[in-house]
């Protein structure tokens, strides 16, 4: 017999092959948005098989467009392009078999846009029953956050590969898989190799002088900017960042900014009557820039409990007729309280260390609403900020792509702290867990092959091809 004269034997291997060899991969981290803007977004998780995975996606509830991953590896970072601002899409991830529940989100608006709603809070990453209503509740409201805001401490206790997985995704995987997120680093994070593991596992914004660990970003009329505040307080060498470094390079970027609304957010709080108490660093080297340059609001961490300051100028409150800057701590996401030793100072508006939970603020044209809110509901508190607008801007839809970084690569060796300025830093395994791929170039799909067709498409086709192969036997 010879396989020339009967191509449908050929088909009908081919069928077999791929049907029988397909290894079903599954997904040992869940999807979770990165640098989601108004034309696109990326869509990451991982796997434990190497695979060429594909993302599709659409809007009004259809998944009919499609992202093929470029890469076969285990760590996954899918970009969908050309997408519509504003604008709410489904997707799934398909694997070599697997198929994951179909999700969604919304794109950033058209920059300059005059409405946006945001959630933040910090000091959660335990994995435990706290964590994890506040999370839930942020998707339970009646209207779910553009984005999150992650204000450091968000995988207790050293921010270990391990830890970052079981402390932080597992326990977040609902919201991270429809709500954008930006983290930025605690202190809890710097214990392992100054926050290396944390900056393994994001596609985060950029700047030119601190990659991944401090950054900025515009959503709508907001300008957001997530500093590294462990820079700035002794706990990073001087090859990975540096207090002066970042300082001038917030200058720029503040003075840059044409947004409506500024918005800082870091771990370590300029203003605290927590058991820590206030970082005068921060205070001294980043206050009179936030002043200088207008940020309308302050958001940080690491004290264990909630409180808000009066408007703040220098090193005490506004006086009246001055503009001042509020800040808070918002450190109630999931890690044990801490209660407050002694009264409250004259600067602090309010104050609590008896409940968990998150900031939810909603900024409308030039009034931004702020509510402190438990997982069961309640208001521990709520306030306004507001300011007079020019005219609103007329943009031109669909012509802005932010954040611009390059679609992601697999991750390539590099010592620790060398990150490229100005570039996307993907994620590394860290190689000390057992069993993982690290993703490096060149790697080998697995013995079993991959095929990213269903095997139902191909069986059909093999039964089809051989009734017709002994159909020609027969005539």
């Amino acid at each position: 017999m010879h396989f020339s004269k009967v191509p449908a034997l050929g088909a009908l291997a081919v069928a077999l092959t791929l049907t029988a060899g397909v290894s079903q991969a599954a997904l040992t981290r869940a999807p979770y948005l990165q640098r989601v803007g108004p034309n696109m977004a990326l869509v990451a998780f991982r796997l434990d098989a190497n695979c060429t995975p594909e993302v599709h996606y659409g809007t009004q509830g259809a998944t009919n467009q499609v992202a093929r991953s470029a890469d076969s590896g285990r760590i996954q970072a899918v970009t969908l392009k050309g997408l519509t601002p504003g604008t709410d899409y489904t997707y799934e991830v398909l694997a070599c078999g697997a198929r994951t529940p179909t999700e969604r989100f919304t794109t950033a608006p058209v920059p300059g846009t005059r409405h946006v709603h945001f959630a933040a809070v910090g000091d959660f990453g335990t994995g435990g029953t706290d964590e994890r209503q506040v999370a839930a509740s942020m998707l339970s409201s009646k209207l779910r956050p553009d984005l999150f805001l992650a204000l450091g401490d968000n995988a207790y206790e050293s921010g270990t590969e391990a830890e970052i997985q079981n402390n932080l995704f597992a326990p977040l995987a609902a919201v991270l898989s429809e709500v954008p997120f930006f983290p930025v680093p605690g202190n809890h994070e710097y214990v392992t190799n100054q926050a290396q593991p944390y900056l393994d596992n994001f596609y985060l914004p950029t700047s030119s002088s601190g990659s991944q660990r401090y950054y900025s970003f515009d959503w709508g009329n907001v300008h957001f900017v997530g500093l590294d505040s462990n820079c700035a307080v002794g706990l990073a060498s001087k090859d990975r960042c540096t207090m002066e470094a970042q300082r001038a390079w917030l200058e720029q970027d503040l003075a840059a900014s044409k947004a409506d609304w500024k918005i800082v957010y870091f771990h370590h709080p300029p203003w605290s009557s927590g058991a820590h108490g206030s970082q005068l660093v921060m205070r001294h080297q980043f206050g009179p820039l936030f002043e200088k340059y207008g940020v309308d609001l302050v958001l940080t961490g690491h004290d264990h409990n909630y409180e808000r300051s009066r408007p703040m100028l220098g090193d005490d409150v506004a006086p009246s007729g001055k503009r001042g800057i509020t800040y808070l701590v918002v450190g109630g996401g999931g890690a044990t309280l801490r209660p407050f030793d002694g009264a409250a100072p004259a600067w602090s508006v309010l104050r609590n260390a008896t409940d968990h939970g998150y900031l939810d603020v909603d900024v409308t044209e030039g009034t931004l609403t702020a509510k402190v809110l438990t997982p069961a509901g309640k208001l521990i508190d709520s306030f306004n900020l507001t300011k007079q607008l020019g005219p609103a801007p007329q943009p031109s839809p669909g012509t802005s792509e932010t954040p611009t970084e390059p679609v992601p690569q697999p991750p390539v060796a590099q010592a620790p702290g060398t990150e490229t300025p100005g570039t996307l830093q993907p994620p590394a395994e860290t190689p000390s867990t057992p069993g993982d791929s690290t993703g490096l170039p060149g790697d080998a799909p697995s013995s079993a092959g991959c095929s990213t067709f269903p095997s139902e498409i191909f069986l059909p086709l093999a039964a089809l091809s051989l009734a017709e192969f002994l159909r020609r036997r027969r005539d």
